[in-house]
């Protein structure tokens, strides 16, 4: 592919709800310009853009694929994105890389989950956006029960420039509104005719509005409009691309991916109507201020993506973010300070490499093995480095523990985990050290499941997965005291120390106290630090179920010792002992961690939501409108009832539902799940 300039590059995300069409529509751009020979099959696994084996395997788009194409000298880098919820990660890491977002809705099924949530993460990101409808020719479709979805969904300013001849099996192309032609398709190919008698009426009037719309916002335009004269297309749509680019409209093109119906004016509105590099703003750094000399200045590249490739290594997804990117270029990954030195520069088309003689500002490429760079990583000069800002990636909320049977794979677990969080900045590893587990923090269950058939396939490791264990604690509930004994003699200096205690729970949070009370010596000070080490390792285990005990002051205030059998082992002994007896007196009982919980639902499901919370011993703290017909639900949920609820909730609400949870406090488990879990521990311990 020959070399072109940041003026003729086109960076366009392909994005919307799962089945809609984007790969298949994006391999079918690719034939149509004549990147390819053929037509990719999702369902037979022979897609440019679907090439990993967990996307074969699945039918569905799981990681973003970036292709090339040219059409009319403007080089149009397509971006394909999964459209599963699992796997939204992906999408916002091309939402911050791309100029322009082309959603794509399906003309049978419509507006869909993962088309809101995208549009508002595009829109939360000041990203361009335009709209095709694909699958015109269905059983079932509709263009206008879709366009009516659409308004009444992203607002009044989605605007259809075509409109469907024919509906359903008997759909036979489109009017182009602003031309003011119908193209006809016949085995895919298009033919300009007058628009059809029957639709003339109608079209000349939706003409009419798509015109106004469009001229209003340029006073030349609109002056030659109101005199007749004839404005091409072509200048329609170029002052259609500055309201695009604005992000003032929302333009909607129909078409049929598998037919190839509607695909040329598709790419025609990509290269005269979507924004080049040129048109946008660069990227920020992370302190929000705009790169200096974006075009001219010193070398910057930002990592959006890691692949690993079974021939070639790791593989780093990047943009150019300022200047020109060249082989051998010197730079560092200013995030980690470290060296890094770009031997290689390639254009990518799905796994499929060419090598490339530079990457200029705002075009897309890859650079092979990498010593430090991870996903959201910047390459920049070390003389001037830069740091470019991420996306706020949703947070991770399904979390599996994870282990080996085999033991002697541990190590290699532990560099898959490690290679995995570079590729995948939305998993996150965890090794808590109260449970002793390893944590997979991810976005749902789908997510896990290829996470870990990624580790299986590239590591050669088999990972097993647990429900994660609940972190409770123990604590006392009144007053006791007890004296610990410890006395062992056994030929030769013996082992003696008494240390009496009293035992005084605290308020939740506060931890642990430790007071001497001791006088006249019947401990000697030199051994006091032994008695509060005795407690304090025998408070990590409960006389309970096992769990650590919190809240308690512990005062010491009397003992005996012995002058020769005395020592800091026999008092800390002691201490352990005084402890253990002083809670079995003391009304010993569990506590569980409590969360903060936020639901963000729509309004009509906000009452199931509430209901299925009140199910998990949740306490409702209040509801607010948030706009945009959604609630805002806050509830203190316990942690130990939450453990699916990312599964749940999207059940529920049939993916319209978010939540976020953290940790709050703990409170006393109610007594007959005290019970049920001091047996299981006993069970356990058995």
């Amino acid at each position: 592919m020959k070399d072109y300039p940041s003026g003729q590059i086109r960076n366009v995300l392909l994005a919307g709800h799962g089945g809609t069409g984007k790969t298949t529509l994006a391999e079918a751009l690719l034939n149509l310009s004549g990147t390819t020979n053929r037509i990719g099959n999702v369902e037979e696994g022979t897609t440019v853009l679907d090439f990993e084996d967990e996307e074969r395997e699945k039918q569905i788009s799981i990681s973003l694929a970036t292709a090339p194409l040219v059409w009319d000298d403007t080089k149009i880098n397509l971006i394909d994105s999964p459209g599963y919820a699992d796997f939204i990660g992906e999408v916002q890491a091309g939402i911050a890389v791309c100029d322009m977002m082309c959603l794509v809705v399906s003309a049978v099924d419509g507006v869909e989950v993962q088309h809101e949530i995208i549009w508002r993460l595009a829109g939360a990101a000041d990203l361009p956006r335009m709209i095709f409808v694909n699958k015109v020719d269905r059983d079932r479709a509709s263009v206008q029960r879709t366009v009516d979805q659409l308004r009444d969904t992203f607002g009044s300013s989605v605007a259809p420039i075509h409109m469907p001849i024919g509906e359903e099996a008997d759909f036979a192309g489109l009017v182009a509104l602003l031309a003011g032609k119908a193209i006809m398709y016949e085995g895919g190919k298009p033919r300009e005719e007058p628009v059809p008698d029957e639709l003339a009426a109608e079209a000349q009037e939706r003409r009419r509005v798509a015109m106004e719309a469009i001229v209003e916002t340029d006073e030349e335009l609109m002056e030659r409009y109101f005199a007749d004269d004839e404005i091409s297309s072509k200048e329609l749509l170029a002052t259609l691309g500055k309201g695009v680019a604005a992000g003032e409209t929302y333009p909607v093109l129909i078409g049929s991916a598998t037919e190839q119906v509607g695909l040329s004016r598709l790419l025609d509105f990509f290269v005269i109507a979507g924004p080049s590099p040129l048109d946008r703003p660069g990227m920020l750094t992370q302190d929000g201020e705009p790169i200096a000399d974006p075009e001219n200045g010193s070398p910057v590249a930002y990592v959006y993506k890691t692949h690993t490739d079974p021939h070639v290594g790791q593989i780093s997804y990047i943009k150019t973010v300022r200047g020109d990117i060249k082989p051998d270029v010197h730079l560092i990954d200013s995030t980690s300070g470290k060296d890094e030195r770009l031997h290689q520069l390639f254009t990518l088309s799905g796994q499929e490499h060419e090598t490339a003689s530079h990457i200029p500002y705002g075009d897309l490429g890859a650079v092979p093995k990498l010593d430090t760079a991870a996903t959201g990583d910047t390459l920049s000069d070390k003389n001037e480095p830069v740091v470019v800002a991420t996306p706020d990636l949703l947070e991770p909320v399904y979390s599996r523990a994870i282990f080996v049977e085999d033991r002697s794979d541990e190590d290699k677990l532990a560099n898959a985990l490690s290679r995995i969080g570079t590729e995948d900045p939305t998993v996150r590893i965890e090794r808590n050290p109260e449970t002793h587990q390893t944590l997979l923090h991810a976005m749902g269950e789908t997510h896990v499941s290829v996470t870990l058939a990624r580790i299986k396939r590239k590591f050669k490791v088999d990972v097993a997965t647990t429900d994660p264990k609940v972190a409770y604690r123990e604590t006392a509930r009144k007053p006791s005291d007890f004296e610990g004994k410890h006395k062992k003699q056994s030929g030769g200096r013996g082992q003696f120390g008494v240390a009496h205690v009293r035992l005084e729970p605290l308020g939740r949070g506060d931890g642990y106290d430790f007071v001497d009370e001791v006088v006249g010596g019947a401990i000697p000070k030199g051994f006091i630090g032994a008695v509060n080490k005795g407690i304090q390792e025998r408070m990590k285990r409960g006389p309970l179920a096992g769990y650590p005990v919190v809240d308690i002051r512990m005062i010491v205030d009397d003992g005996k010792h012995h002058p020769v059998d005395s020592d800091e082992n026999s008092f800390k002994m002691a201490g352990s002992l005084a402890l253990k007896g002083a809670l079995q007196a003391a009304d010993p009982v569990l506590l569980e961690p409590i969360g903060h919980l936020e639901v963000l639902v729509p309004d009509d499901l906000a009452g199931d939501i509430s209901g299925d919370l009140n199910s998990r011993r949740g306490r409702l703290e209040g509801m607010e409108s948030v706009g945009a017909g959604r609630q805002l639900i806050k509830a203190k949920v316990p942690m130990a009832e939450m453990t699916r609820y990312a599964i749940d909730l999207r059940s529920l609400t049939h993916g319209r539902g978010t939540f976020t949870i953290d940790f709050d406090h703990y409170e006393e488990v109610p007594s007959h799940l005290q019970e049920k879990l001091v047996a299981a521990a006993e069970a356990d311990d058995s």
